[in-house]
């Protein structure tokens, strides 16, 4: 789901930086508020576990990758806003050292991977995990649910975004300047391929690790101050 330099015309890679401009404000504000210090170090750990598992990238037709992300279950522990921060870390670290996605649009990718895919997940997994008890089945099915909707709607954002630039960025006989695909190749393509595989593996990974933390750290899953 990394957008590469050159696929992103530059008004679509500006607008991107300035919609995460306040988000990431806000997001700083929030975890601040709401994380305990001795919550800071699951920051950092959810950061890595973000960075690792969205290291194993699937080159998919069109110039894009495919991968899990790990946002929604960072979400469901630490809060949406954590979430935004710790995958936005784990993103500028590959972009600027990796080369694992353009500099030109981490505000485009931080957008559907920091900001799209916890929020839309996390709001799924608290409707429908919302009266569980602790330790029961429902939460580690809405988690996985919650993930499997999160990365989705963000490979949808994703596909829009490179479907747009053929109409966004032109020449005058109508040849496109950065991404060449149009809306109708580039949705089915980040769709289809989140939908049959990768979102399967946020799935099973997610809903593994919130099994694990309720047998072993239960009080992982309950200490965190709630928040928007």
């Amino acid at each position: 789901m990394h957008i590469p330099d050159g696929y992103l015309g530059p008004t679509t890679c500006g607008f991107f930086y300035l919609v995460m401009l306040p988000i990431w404000t806000i997001a700083a504000r929030m975890v601040k508020k709401t994380l305990s210090v001795k919550q800071v170090p699951l920051l950092a750990i959810g950061a890595a576990f973000s960075f690792v598992v969205m290291m194993f990238n699937i080159p998919i037709p069109g110039g894009t990758t495919g991968h899990a992300v790990g946002g929604v279950l960072v979400a469901i522990l630490l809060g949406p806003w954590a979430a935004c921060i710790a995958i936005t870390v784990a993103l500028v670290i590959q972009a600027l050292l990796f080369g694992d996605g353009g500099i030109t649009a981490i505000g485009a990718n931080c957008f559907n991977m920091a900001f799209i895919l916890p929020f839309s997940g996390y709001y799924a997994y608290r409707l429908i995990s919302v009266g569980s008890q602790a330790g029961t089945k429902r939460p580690v099915i809405a988690a996985g649910i919650g993930a499997y909707f999160g990365i989705n709607i963000a490979a949808l954002c994703a596909g829009i975004e490179f479907g747009l630039q053929p109409l966004l960025h032109h020449t005058v006989s109508g040849q496109a300047l950065y991404c060449p695909y149009g809306l109708n190749v580039t949705i089915p393509t980040m769709l289809g391929e989140h939908l049959l595989v990768f979102g399967w593996v946020e799935v099973i990974v997610t809903a593994l690790v919130i099994k694990y933390l309720q047998q072993h750290s239960p009080e992982l899953m309950v200490g965190r101050k709630e928040n928007l």
